[in-house]
């Protein structure tokens, strides 16, 4: 047996997401690497591009381990600027620019980046940070690229911070997750294992940037040899030219925009020209929409569960097949991942038994930025802990049941709120529900229902007959509130954020 390994032994074992990307520019040099607004680019000039922001990085005296943040749009030079960072050991802090001004405030505090680079119209979001060096996407950024040397790129350990992506912060302020080039190449090498991708198949960037979705799989996209195509969020027409031109491996739908492009697709016509799987977080979405949207793209359904800590694990292994709405979610352990179901005194639970989701594996973070409080309670005992609460099912497979941190607790019993609103979306004509908690004088807190409709069929007392058949009496939701679809508040990745109509009712004094 091997005790000791050479230096040029461990060298070997390393790589990085620079270097795997231009490994593919010098298999695929002439293929499309990036498509916006019909403009194409291809690997070897997103190379030439990379190389030469590189240099102006450097140039900077930009150092390994340095931040910089984008403060962006969907864009090209998004991409260029991961690899960028990637070949000079930078870290990317990907700023969300929907947030309040206290809010991205405290992003770019938390990270302390040496440069911005922003799109010009955004820059006013920037006054309150003086201090830091900003570069302006167009004549400047182009000017820049024009005058940087060419400077070798230096390896990095895989261990290394690549980007931090911002985690939604639904009691405090976002936290900034930091993802190595081990957690993005391992995370490559899942989306290709798990969803059956082809090595050349694109990838439709509607999703922002700034979200796990569109950064992560755009990279392994261009690590494969695929087409990245840009596009600067919901936008359907551009949404269904991409899906007619390209073979799309996993086109990403998220809650809140499915109902819409199904619309959008029923009025104006699609021919998709090849999609391998579409859709996520299935079990927020109406099981009719996904029978509806998988038909009109002729592609399943992905039934996944991961995060941005994450990446696609630990529970993206299977797809709900075209045409079907589902009656159960059960989903698959992803294969590259060990994962336990634990109660609160860390102790495995048995079946049919409701605990949180502990995860390992190489797709894993490396913690979040600047925040041990936060660390040290989500990584214990060689485990990554989720939050979510499954149960697991003797065939090996586990149920959703919701977040920890949502559970309602009334009358001494446990309700979680993924249990009512599957009931609630199990309707036809709702397209969408949310369950939130409030206090109540008699029982501590009570589940409260806000619904969606698209027919005047639907009223209270036939949800409420629904549920009455499906639940226990002690999860009843105590009212029913009818709001319009658009009126559901949303972050940025289409989750509703039950907290905002928490505090609704609250004001309402419910």
């Amino acid at each position: 047996m091997v005790k000791d390994q050479s230096t040029a032994q461990q060298e070997a074992w390393q790589t990085d997401v620079y270097r795997l990307f231009r490994s593919r520019v010098a298999a695929l040099p002439d293929a499309i690497a990036v498509e916006e607004r019909g403009e194409q680019t291809s690997y070897t000039q997103l190379l030439e591009r990379v190389d030469r922001l590189a240099g102006h990085f450097t140039e900077r005296g930009l150092e390994a381990g340095d931040r910089i943040a984008v403060l962006a749009r969907n864009r090209r030079e998004y991409i260029e600027v991961e690899l960028a960072a990637a070949a000079t050991g930078l870290i990317v802090a990907c700023l969300n620019w929907r947030l309040l001004p206290a809010e991205l405030q405290h992003c770019i505090t938390l990270v302390s980046p040496r440069l911005i680079l922003a799109d010009p119209d955004l820059c006013p979001l920037l006054e309150q940070v003086p201090d830091i060096a900003q570069l302006p996407f167009g004549p400047a950024y182009e000017g820049a690229l024009a005058t940087a040397p060419h400077t070798p790129a230096a390896p990095q350990n895989a261990e290394a911070g690549l980007v931090i992506l911002y985690t939604s912060g639904t009691t405090g302020l976002p936290k900034g997750a930091m993802i190595s080039h081990r957690a993005l190449i391992a995370r490559t090498a899942a989306f290709a294992c798990e969803l059956g991708l082809a090595p050349m198949d694109g990838f439709v960037a509607w999703a922002p940037m700034f979200h796990m979705a569109s950064t992560d799989h755009a990279l392994a996209t261009l690590l494969r040899g695929g087409t990245v195509v840009m596009v600067d969020g919901y936008d359907p027409q551009a949404i269904c030219q991409a899906i007619e031109a390209y073979d799309i491996g996993w086109m990403i739908l998220i809650p809140g925009m499915i109902e819409p492009l199904i619309a959008h697709i029923k009025l104006h016509g699609i021919n998709p020209k090849g999609i391998r799987a579409c859709g996520a977080m299935a079990d927020l979405v109406p099981p009719h929409q996904i029978g509806e949207i998988t038909a009109l793209l002729d592609a399943p359904y992905l039934n996944s569960f991961g995060s941005t800590e994450t990446g696609l694990p630990p529970a993206t292994r299977s797809v709900i097949p075209i045409g079907v709405s589902p009656k159960t979610l059960s989903k698959q352990i992803s294969a590259f991942c060990e994962i336990r179901l634990v109660d609160e005194a860390g102790d495995n639970v048995p079946l049919d038994t409701p605990g949180e989701l502990l995860m390992r594996g190489p797709t894993l973070f490396s913690g979040y930025w600047n925040a041990d409080d936060a660390n040290a309670e989500a990584f214990q005992d060689g485990w990554f802990h989720m939050g979510d609460v499954f149960r697991r099912n003797a065939d090996g497979t586990i149920d959703f049941a919701d977040r920890a941190k949502y559970l309602i607790k009334t009358g001494g019993e446990n309700v979680y709120p993924a249990e009512i609103e599957r009931v609630l979306m199990a309707d036809p004509n709702v397209t969408d529900a949310a369950v939130v908690r409030v206090p109540d004088d008699r029982w501590g807190e009570a589940p409260v229902a806000f619904v969606s409709c698209d027919d005047n069929a639907v009223t209270r007392d036939s949800l409420m007959a629904a549920c009455r058949a499906a639940l226990a009496r002690y999860k009843l939701p105590r009212e029913i509130h009818f709001i319009a679809f658009e009126d559901f508040p949303r972050s940025t990745s289409g989750k509703i954020q039950r907290h905002i109509l928490e505090k609704d009712l609250r004001a309402k004094g419910n």
